[in-house]
């Protein structure tokens, strides 16, 4: 085995390593996207708090898998990062929309007759969101696997 290769497989190992240790604090956490239409603002600030962890923890681990895709590809590992970004801000989108349902938590009742535009329009926007993260994410999680699968399985695998 050259140098290079077992310097690349070290590298791998170690990404990887750290990244099944993430995964594992991220699957600890528990969050959920789900829009529970609970009406207590406790309930939407240990949401929020909740999710303020869970989003930190998932963008540790994604770009522990960035850094583990740009040990191989980087022109791929560029378009990762721009996932990252994107879910970085999608996060920062839900957030602030669940800030405001913590100010006026009633407005996720969906069977309420007597709601507001403004309301309706905040607890579809807060759907939007929460479906905006849960789908970028598992999109990310796809083109992950199937990297790891396509590219990162075989070097990790590798007897010395």
């Amino acid at each position: 085995m050259t140098e290079d290769l077992e310097k690349l497989k070290k590298s791998a190992k170690e990404y990887s390593d750290n990244l099944e240790k993430l995964g594992q604090e991220l699957s600890e956490i528990q969050f959920r996207y789900k829009i529970i239409e609970n009406a207590t603002n406790e309930y939407w600030k240990n949401q929020i708090e909740k999710f303020k962890k869970y989003n930190e923890k998932g963008k540790e681990y994604y770009i522990q898998a960035h850094a583990l895709i740009n040990l191989v590809d980087k022109e791929q590992s560029g378009l990762f990062l721009l996932s990252i970004s994107k879910l970085r801000q999608l996060g920062l989108k839900l957030e602030k929309i669940m800030e405001e349902v913590k100010q006026n938590p009633s407005i996720v009742k969906s069977k309420d007759k007597q709601q507001s535009k403004w309301s309706k329009e905040l607890r579809d926007q807060l759907v939007e969101a929460s479906n905006g993260c849960l789908n970028h994410e598992m999109s990310m999680n796809k083109f992950f696997r199937e990297f790891y699968e396509s590219h990162l399985k075989k070097i990790l695998e590798e007897k010395d």
